[in-house]
């Protein structure tokens, strides 16, 4: 896709307020939308913090310990780390997504209550997408974004975890760069992109929760065929999830040790030179047990 030489302009949509369980998102962010410096044209996407999606769907659930509703919304665990306040988890959720504590959140909640993400991000972004098209007739798209952490890199970005009508990667394999040389493994997670960038306006205590970006409209809705982005849009921001069996970071140090250990000593009982864990002469170490 060719980048648009005008530019990218990022504004929040003011005044949206708080939102409870049952109120009409569509119509809250169109209201907002109705202010003389914020109104909406087409091609524009809007980045929407996941909270007040949870929020609008009833996500916030009772809870008097956290830890247990990260449990259940648990599907594997990627690693644990003790440190003096108790223990972070980085798990695998029920929206495939691979987050610290399942993206539970107990901040901006009544206590004892915790807000969890969407159950189908996709779906919500499909649905809010879907509305605001009709009521407004305009060409939009939509990101529902969350903030996580990264492997090696120190803080916390926001990265779109629903979309709609946006194409949320833009494979540029077998193009060619501006020497002339093809381009063989680029695909850029514009979708992610995009959510940092609408970060950078929304903030995370300015109580703005929706941003409208504005110049990206080719990125909205593409109907050019056999364009991946167009199939990509229409697969949401699941297009993103790449399958724990291909990532090579797919456990924590703990846990590879442990699973290695696990799997080296399986291989030395079905060779006759170890005996099984709980009989007689088995040795101390225990695979659960390894250091780190």
């Amino acid at each position: 896709m060719v980048p648009d030489p005008t530019g990218m302009h990022i504004f929040v949509l003011a005044g949206i307020g708080e939102v409870r369980a049952g109120d009409d998102l569509a119509a809250l962010i169109l209201a907002a939308a109705e202010s003389p410096d914020a109104g909406l044209a087409d091609g524009d996407i809007l980045a929407v913090t996941s909270k007040i999606v949870s929020k609008a769907e009833g996500r916030q659930v009772a809870a008097t310990d956290r830890e247990q509703a990260i449990t259940d919304e648990t599907v594997r665990v990627v690693a644990t780390r003790v440190y003096p306040g108790g223990v972070t988890r980085i798990v695998e959720n029920r929206q495939g997504l691979v987050m610290a504590a399942a993206g539970v959140d107990a901040s901006n909640t009544p206590d004892d209550t915790v807000l969890l993400l969407p159950v189908d991000p996709d779906a919500s972004a499909r649905a809010l997408c879907a509305t605001l098209r009709a009521r407004t007739g305009l060409r939009l798209g939509v990101l529902i974004t969350d903030t996580v952490g990264r492997p090696w890199r120190e803080g916390q970005t926001d990265i779109a975890i629903g979309a709609a009508g946006v194409a949320v990667l833009d494979d540029l394999r077998g193009t060619t760069d501006a020497s002339g040389r093809q381009l063989d493994v680029t695909v850029a997670a514009v979708a992610d992109e995009i959510a940092g960038a609408a970060d950078l306006v929304k903030g995370k205590t300015s109580g703005n929760p929706v941003a409208v970006v504005r110049g990206l409209g080719r990125l909205v809705d593409a109907r050019v065929p056999g364009d991946t982005a167009v199939r990509d849009a229409a697969r949401g921001a699941s297009a993103l999830l790449r399958p724990s069996e291909n990532d090579m970071f797919r456990l924590g140090t703990a846990e590879a040790l442990a699973e290695g250990y696990a799997a080296g000593y399986a291989a030395g009982v079905a060779a006759g030179g170890l005996a099984p864990f709980g009989s007689t002469g088995t040795p101390a170490e225990d695979p659960g047990s390894m250091p780190g």
